[in-house]
């Protein structure tokens, strides 16, 4: 019996923490790419989702512009979730830091999708580029790692 309670916590435990670790996404319309398709963004296009095509992942929305972008994430959705929780790669990269994108503005690197902040005349995507997107690259993941889930 004491061991069938200890299986029980321990379980109840692992499902706590494991919903503890979902990551902190860039929700600031409720979707992450702020209801953009991440699939699209693979053909080198930024395109507005539909609330017709949505699917949840990892605990967050996700909208599509087709029922075919959205049977592609579906069938393999860590292919398309966006670096960073969808926060400003060059944000994450020269200031180790959380800062809202502009949806239209991103780059696909090895593979990777990529979101920038641009606005008020501040093109992040360029200064990624000016500054050597790689080292920031590095930068970045290492930042990530560290405050991925707070």
């Amino acid at each position: 019996m004491k061991n069938l309670i200890f299986i029980f916590v321990l379980c109840c435990l692992s499902g706590t923490m494991a919903f503890a670790q979902q990551i902190d996404y860039n929700l600031q319309s409720t979707y992450v790419a702020d209801g953009y398709d991440v699939v699209s963004y693979f053909s080198n296009q930024a395109e507005k989702g539909s609330s017709k095509f949505t699917h949840t992942h990892d605990g967050v929305s996700y909208k599509f512009s087709s029922e075919d972008n959205l049977r592609k994430f579906k069938e393999n959705p860590t292919d398309y979730v966006p670096q960073y929780g969808g926060w400003c790669a060059y944000a994450m990269g020269s200031y180790s830091d959380k800062v809202t994108i502009n949806p239209k503005t991103f780059e696909i690197r090895d593979g990777k999708l990529y979101l920038f902040y641009n606005a008020y005349f501040t093109n992040t995507l360029d200064k990624w580029l000016d500054e050597g997107a790689e080292g920031l690259k590095t930068k970045a993941d290492k930042s990530w790692e560290g405050i991925k889930f707070k």
